[in-house]
């Protein structure tokens, strides 16, 4: 994180201007533990960072509860909740980033709407029983569900702010006579004995929070925190204005005693008994839908704190969990989804929750000194290859990032770099590499290994067969690094770019490229050419630029209408994302055709956050945050299917024509129909001991020769049978 302005008083004297690589644009609002701010990253994600105040980041207990808050939010899906895209527990300032969600807490919208109709409570009502049966199944208690904590997103409500959950198998534990909560939303056993509070304490604050929405005050009001705390203990509650069809039920689950008190699932079986024609379109505000078409930003409340120092609306993300009077801001995170599709995203969780998960794997156990004997696993029957799993080669942790090449299966994670056989996962060698994190997966070039790092000066050459270093040189600093046939593509870091060719290490040729101020390039497996796009400043075109890697000479350009990310390249075609400018999402694919001049969009029915994309046959498909699967037809100019994995983050996505394949941040590997979009199978999770760390990106699956290779968080590498997910 950059240099800290501490001096002056409160939340202003405290300016970062990044946390990690995301730059703080601005502040969305300040809590007791932190402030949250309005960021982006590199390629341009809105994402809601909460960085800690100073005073608390030299504090180890409060460093403990805030590692507890990143394990607690990463283990939940982001179907209801705020995803976490980054984290760094052990930074100066420690910080998170959460996915920005557009919209306004459930506070400010009472606030300023006035109670909820009966119908948008009951939707309210299922939303956060689906949410809290989401976090209870991951074992997580969240400990502190109130109206500031409830987002009101376009496709449901997400429960967010983790700050004092506790996940059931935590070391960490309340210091002894100390509240920590916020007691009109606090079950009675959290004044009587908070250390065994479990998931029933957030169903009573699920009570409290329905009673909020339905009449704008909670169910035990009073001025005095220390009233509310005796009332919620031993008086009942006051459910005047609760709509008497749900009054009931609210009443339930405010039950003194836990054990009498409804679970999440029985409380969603009785809301469809309440009403039969039980909706689930979406509850936001009218004004929040016409800010969404006419590209509005944030509402101008957003960046105001209202007296309890709540964060107001436009949506903020990674909120303060506090002690008892502690702020609270809002948290953000996913696109648009079309009316009634949560009854969707249900059945896709509760498949993928069915499905076995583990398979038959061998262990390769990888010895630091060198090759271990591999096994393989039982051959599967359908096509005759095994699955294999290598346990972690030593390095600073995380996952591999692999890629195919000269017969091997060549993977880098921060600080070593190794080949693996990749019909057994045998460790065929290893080599330090000094750098502080992977720049991407080794690659073969002039017949060499290179694995490049995210900034250098040096270039190192090694042997595929021995992984001993053939050639080091040094070469002018360079951001950026592309491989592309024999030529490696360096940029430094005022835009001029290097050829180099890989076998021999000599300079080719040295410029800038016209048009592109700072080129990143992009390349892809059958296409020869180099290819770097540049968005305007106003976000209104794009330069296409393809060139070609031997000379550097320009093989043609373009501008396009909008805001586009380009992703792939087959058959003559290149094609990109179209992202809308005030949120980042993606609203429609784009082909073009350099041969022809030919451009073709297809919109999107439901507008996609945070995707990434692959192409195959003309059929692009489509990972977005928060778990939705799409494939579009370009020559048909339709989506095929869409599918909610219930994954909240996942790798890009890769596809041999019959399945597709992606990676989620558990380390569960997913196969999914091509042709119908439906959930063939999965591997086990494969998180490891370092929850608190979430990566920035994941990697993407490999396919080559009947397999499907994959990396996991706990650093193993593993393959599966790619034609039969359904065995795995």
């Amino acid at each position: 994180m950059a240099p800290q302005r501490n001096t002056g008083a409160g939340a202003e004297a405290e300016l970062p201007e990044y946390a990690g690589h995301y730059l703080l644009e601005s502040r969305l609002g300040s809590g007791g533990m932190g402030v949250v701010h309005l960021a982006r990253s590199a390629s341009g994600m809105r994402v809601a960072v909460k960085v800690v105040h100073a005073e608390f980041a030299r504090d180890p207990e409060f460093r403990g509860r805030f590692r507890q808050e990143i394990v607690a939010a990463r283990r939940v899906s982001g179907a209801f909740t705020a995803p976490v895209v980054d984290a760094d527990p052990d930074a100066e300032r420690p910080w998170m980033a959460t996915l920005f969600i557009p919209g306004p807490t459930l506070s400010e919208h009472v606030k300023h709407n006035g109670p909820m109709p009966a119908a948008e409570l009951r939707r309210l009502m299922a939303g956060l029983a689906e949410a809290l049966r989401d976090i209870h199944r991951v074992g997580v208690v969240h400990r502190d569900l109130k109206p500031s904590n409830v987002l009101l997103a376009e496709d449901g409500p997400k429960v967010i702010d983790f700050g004092i959950s506790r996940p059931k198998d935590s070391e960490l534990r309340t210091e002894t006579g100390k509240l920590i909560g916020t007691p009109p939303f606090m079950a009675p056993e959290q004044f009587r004995r908070p250390r065994q509070v479990g998931p029933a304490a957030d169903v009573f604050a699920l009570g409290s929070v329905m009673v909020h929405a339905a009449t704008g005050r909670g169910p035990f009001d009073s001025d005095s925190p220390y009233v509310v705390a005796y009332s919620v203990v031993h008086d009942e509650p006051d459910l005047t204005g609760v709509p008497g069809n749900l009054a009931a039920l609210v009443g339930r689950c405010l039950a003194k005693e836990p054990e009498e008190r409804p679970t999440p699932d029985e409380l969603m079986r009785e809301l469809r008994s309440v009403a039969a024609s039980y909706d689930t379109q979406a509850f936001i505000p009218a004004q929040r839908t016409e800010a969404r078409r006419t590209g509005g930003g944030p509402s101008p409340s957003a960046s105001k704190e209202s007296p309890d120092s709540e964060a107001a609306g436009g949506g903020a993300g990674a909120p303060d969990g506090g002690e008892t009077g502690a702020a609270e801001t809002g948290a953000a995170g996913a696109g648009d989804r079309a009316r009634g599709r949560r009854l969707g995203r249900i059945a896709a969780a509760v498949g993928a929750v069915a499905l076995v998960a583990g398979g038959a794997f061998a262990l390769v156990p990888l010895i630091d000194g060198g090759p271990a004997a591999g096994s393989t696993a039982p051959r599967s029957a359908r096509d005759g290859l095994a699955g294999w799993e290598a346990a972690a080669v030593a390095g600073s942790g995380g996952a591999a990032e692999c890629a195919p090449g000269a017969g091997r299966l060549l993977c880098a994670r921060p600080g070593v770099v190794f080949a693996l056989d990749p019909e057994d996962g045998r460790l065929l060698w290893r080599h330090p590499a000094a750098r502080g994190r992977a720049g991407g997966p080794p690659v073969v070039a002039g017949g060499l290994v290179y694995a490049p790092a995210d900034q250098g000066r040096r270039l190192e050459a090694l042997d595929p067969a021995s992984g001993d270093v053939r050639r080091q040189q040094a070469v002018p600093a360079y951001a950026g690094f592309r491989a592309v046939g024999d030529m490696l593509l360096l940029t430094g870091a005022h835009g001029t770019v290097t050829g180099v060719n890989a076998a021999t290490g000599a300079t080719v040729w040295s410029h800038r490229i016209a048009g592109q101020a700072m080129p990143s390039f992009e390349s892809f497996a059958g296409d020869a050419l180099a290819f770097a796009a540049s968005v305007s400043g106003d976000g209104k075109h794009t330069r296409l630029t393809a060139v070609d890697p031997r000379t550097g000479a320009v093989r043609w350009e373009t501008r396009l209408d909008g805001m586009l990310d380009l992703f792939g390249a087959r058959d003559g075609s290149v094609y990109l994302l179209a992202l809308d400018r005030a949120y980042g999402e993606a609203a429609a694919v784009v082909r073009y055709s350099p041969a022809t001049g030919e451009t073709r969009r297809v919109t999107l029915p439901v507008a996609r956050q945070g995707v990434q994309a692959a192409v195959r046959g003309g059929v692009v498909y489509l990972m977005g945050v928060g778990g939705s699967l799409d494939a579009v037809d370009m020559g048909a100019r339709r989506r095929l299917w869409s599918l909610e994995t219930s994954v909240s983050r996942a790798s890009a996505p890769a596809t041999d024509g019959t399945h597709v394949y992606v990676t989620a941040a558990d380390g569960r590997l997913l196969g999914v129909d091509a042709r119908t979009g439906h959930l063939v199978g999965q591997t086990r999770a494969r998180l490891g001991t370092g929850t608190d760390r979430i990566a920035a990106s994941l990697p993407t699956p490999v396919i080559t020769d009947g397999r499907v290779y994959a990396s996991a968080p706990d650093g193993t590498v593993f393959a599966a049978p790619a034609g039969a997910p359904g065995a795995w």
